[in-house]
């Protein structure tokens, strides 16, 4: 069991603003909203008293420029933010889906000015704490009203954990949050690392209200593997505070740098089914997906330009520049990211 009130955040309203998740063991999500209003103390009243005379409230209002937070109700029950797509309840979708409103306007994006804090820190703290992983799993947020580019699939929203921009959930028409930078929301929260991105050999620990199904949709392993990993057989009972296998310590994927280069030179489209080296071109954009360099609707296991532009930004962030952050793969700059995500790379 995660977080449900985050101690550092002030009360707004009665604290009942929902009621039980509709999908439960479906993956845990984030949603990111902007009140499209000023931000400060004063738009921090009127815009939180505006919000429960509605009753669109959300779980979380926060001021980007001041790091004051306010939270309207329990973050394992739904809020009323969004709209419903047809008959699926978006806001009770998930495990919990955690719903922020941004005192900021998406045409602005606030990660472009913002001041987050210790405050900030304590909601990427309550969020991870329900396996949210640190990934934005629809791909771009959108930088316009009606952006053409920005996916609202039903699918994805269905079966994919992470964080969303209300631009992005089916049923809904807005743009909000705009085209915040994604991974800063992760860096100023510090670690990337989270339960939902396990590396090789990484365990779990069993709370309160654990299932196999729950501790599943939140690492992102499948519960039928877990049970095969650690020996649970039917009933598949697990106990509180028993430590899971989520991968086993014995495999580590080898990832060929002349592969990745044979593959980088081809760049042959994933759509047409003639994929080079398509298995570990795979594993290293897994790798960038989880070090928030890569948006996952990339993943094809085609080495193409968004996979390049990935793959130099990583060299950049452990240091590299000028012409070593660019071109073909090399050994070592591989081994920098195969040691930071559980693969073995080789020449």
């Amino acid at each position: 069991m995660g977080e449900i009130w985050i101690k550092e955040a002030e009360r707004l309203g009665d604290g009942s603003i929902g009621g039980a998740m509709d999908t439960p063991t479906a993956p845990p999500r984030v949603v990111w909203h902007t009140t499209e209003s000023g931000h400060g103390d004063t738009s921090f009243k009127n815009v939180g008293d505006y919000l429960i005379n509605v009753g669109a409230e959300p779980h979380i209002l926060y001021d980007p420029t001041t790091d004051r937070i306010a939270q309207y109700g329990p973050l394992n029950e739904s809020a009323r933010a969004l709209r419903n797509d047809g008959l699926t309840r978006t806001n009770r979708t998930g495990r919990v889906c955690i719903q922020i409103e941004v005192l900021a306007r998406a045409s602005n994006p606030f990660t472009g000015y913002w001041k987050p804090g210790p405050n900030f820190k304590a909601l990427m703290r309550a969020i991870r704490s329900w396996g949210v992983p640190d990934v934005w799993p629809a791909g771009a947020l959108a930088d316009r009203y009606a952006d053409p580019d920005v996916s609202r699939s039903r699918t994805v929203w269905a079966t994919k954990g992470g964080h969303y921009g209300h631009s992005q959930v089916p049923g809904n028409d807005h743009w909000d949050p705009g085209a915040i930078d994604k991974s800063a929301i992760f860096r100023a929260a510090g670690s990337t690392t989270t339960p939902s991105q396990p590396s090789a050999g990484s365990t779990y620990t069993v709370k309160d209200g654990d299932t196999l199904s729950s501790i599943g949709a939140a690492t992102g392993v499948k519960w039928q593997t877990i049970a095969s990993l650690n020996g649970i057989k039917s009933p598949y009972t697990i106990t509180v505070g028993q430590v899971l296998k989520l991968k086993s310590s014995a495999y580590r994927p080898t990832v060929s740098v002349a592969h990745l280069n044979e593959a980088r030179a081809k760049d042959i489209p994933a759509s047409t089914g003639h994929t080079t080296y398509k298995t570990e071109v795979l594993v290293v954009e897994r790798a960038l997906v989880a070090e928030g360099l890569l948006d996952e609707r990339y993943v094809d296991g085609s080495w193409g330009t968004k996979t390049q532009d990935a793959y130099d930004a990583f060299r950049r962030k452990v240091g590299y520049s000028g012409s070593g952050a660019t071109g073909s793969v090399g050994l070592e700059s591989l081994k920098k990211l195969a040691s930071r995500r559980g693969f073995t790379a080789r020449a």
